[in-house]
Order: structure tokens, then sequence, then C-alpha cells
């Protein structure tokens, strides 16, 4: 095989000119490439910025990632602006909370995802009596839904799952009622019975409202002093009304959402009625956080970013009761 040939001498001296002036030209080029990107400060847009509308509190965590669609959703409920969440529950917890985060480490939380979206299924099951102390009521029902079909089940669970990340991400233990795990309920009394069973030191019960299509906004549930029958919460009464506070003031924070105008007052509610209050051993509210059939409402609870604000809101407002004592 033959090599390749050497030029002649004159090309020789030309093409040695040619490579000394393109060694000195590269690091200048370089170094004025490199200066002009120093200058430049045009990162991604939205990089490291909240998303729009969300104020944050003093233990606001990282956003977290999608939460799974809820199992379970009846075929074609999903609407217009609903977003498919990625694939698989939000990881678990770093072995610190994040910075400047409450450390919430040997704290364990119950959410109570309200209703189930199997329920619709299990008429018979739903509909028995059960004893909350002062009445006997329904073991669950259906809940309500958007009016293009985005269910309330559906919204619970997603939202619980959301603010379970959070909350584990600053090291609390958090046990769901339900985790779209159940055929159907649990009854409002075994919801109850759900704190005191996970030893835990607090319960929120999160729900969509199914109010007048007039009406919007959200309100907070918290228990009346009931004693009658195998009720007797005087001891979580004045606990649970300090977390009512809370949680109402970080989830207005977190989600820009009003007190409700149709209910409530001041985004507050003071009820008897409702057997996973009356039957509570730990501290315990439920949350309405919008109007389901409320078309403004609506688009807000079925838009993916907002529901994670919204589980901003009742992470920040546990955290808060937590370590306030």
């Amino acid at each position: 095989m033959t090599g390749p040939t050497s030029p002649p001498p004159r090309r020789r001296s030309a093409l040695l000119r040619a490579t000394t002036v393109v060694a000195a030209v590269v690091p200048l080029c370089a170094a004025g490439w490199l200066g002009w990107r120093a200058l430049d400060d045009s990162a991604p847009a939205g990089a490291t910025a909240a998303p729009p509308g969300a104020v944050r509190s003093a233990t606001t965590a990282p956003a977290t990632p999608e939460a799974p669609p809820t199992s379970g959703t009846p075929t074609g409920t999903a609407t217009p602006t609903e977003t498919p969440a990625p694939s698989g529950t939000p990881s678990a917890s770093p072995t610190a909370p994040p910075e400047g985060t409450a450390d919430l480490t040997g704290r364990t939380i119950v959410l109570d995802p309200g209703h189930n979206p199997g329920n619709f299924s299990h008429p018979t099951e739903i509909n028995r009596q059960v004893d909350i102390g002062n009445a006997h009521k329904e073991c669950d029902t259906t809940g309500t839904e958007t009016n293009s079909g985005y269910t309330e089940a559906d919204y619970t669970l997603d939202v619980s799952r959301r603010a379970r990340a959070l909350l584990t991400a600053r090291g609390a233990k958090v046990v769901l009622v339900q985790d779209g795990d159940r055929a159907w309920g649990p009854c409002v009394d075994e919801r109850a019975r759900a704190g005191a069973d996970a030893h835990a030191d607090v319960a929120v019960s999160v729900h969509g409202d199914g109010g007048p299509a007039s009406g919007s906004g959200f309100h907070v549930i918290m228990p009346a002093k009931v004693v009658a029958g195998k009720a007797d919460n005087s001891a979580i009464v004045e606990p649970s009304h300090r977390l009512g506070l809370l949680l109402r003031d970080h989830f207005h924070a977190a989600t820009g959402e009003p007190y409700a105008d149709y209910i409530a007052d001041q985004g507050l509610d003071t009820r008897s009625d409702l057997g996973g209050l009356n039957l509570s051993a730990v501290p315990k509210v439920f949350i309405e956080c919008g109007n389901m059939r409320n078309s403004a409402d609506a688009r807000r609870m079925t838009d993916p970013q907002w529901r994670q604000q919204a589980a901003q809101g009742i992470a920040d407002a546990l955290a808060a009761f937590l370590t306030a004592h």
C-alpha cells in the first residue's frame, strides 16, 4: 500500500503559516464566547419561578412530580383541561427535609381522600347506615363531580397523594385512609378511626363541594363538641379549631381561592353531623377545596398545577400545626 505523499517545500511553508494563525485565533474566539456567556442571563423561562398565582409560605417545599391519575376513573370523565399526570406515585422522602422547611420527622399524619371512585358501583354497601354517635348516616356517598364529569373522588385522591409527597419529603409518616386500593368506601366511622389506628398526631379529610352553581370558593369544616352514644370528641375540638384556622389561611395563600360565598363564614364552618369528626380521636378537620358545580372553581380543580398548589396549602398548614406546639 502506498502512503500519503509529502507536499513540496513551498506548500509546506504555507501550511505552517496557516496553522500558526489558526492556533492563535482559536483561543481568542473561545475567550470571546465565554465572555459573552458570562454576561448572558437568558436562562429558560420559569426555570426557578413558582407557578403563576402561587403564594409560597415559609414552609413551602420544592415542587413535586405530578401524582398518578386516580385508578378507577369512569371512562371518558377527564375534562378537556385535564393533563394526564406521569405514571408512578410521587417519590418518598429523602434522608432529610428540604432546606428551609419544617422537619416533621417522627410525626404521623392521616389524609382522608373523600369518597371513592368505586362507590358508584356499590350502592348497597355505601347506603348502609352507620352510627356516628348522635345519629345514623350512610356509610359513604359517591360525592359530587364537575359538569364535565371529573369526580370528587378522583380529585380528593390526587390532591391527597400530592400532599403526601410534600409531607413525606419533610420527614412525616403519612397514612392515606384509602389509596385507590379499595373497591368502595371505607365507611365514615372507619375513616374516623383511622387516626387512632395509625397513632396519628392529626388528620385532614379532603373534599370538593357540590354547592349551587352560582356559588364559589372553599371552606374548612371543624368539629362541634359531640358527646352522644359512642361519640365523645371533647378532647379534639379545641386543637381541631386551631388546625382549621391554619388550614384556611395556608390554603388561601397557596391557591388564591376565595372563601366560599354561599356557605360558612369567612371560610369556616362548625358541624356536628359528620361522623368523620364526631368519632375522631385525633384533631381533624374537613376541607371543601372548591365548588365543583361552579364553572370557575371546576376549571381550577381540574388543573394539575392548581391541584399541586392545593396540596401545598394543605401540607403547609399541617406543618405549621405540628410545629407550633
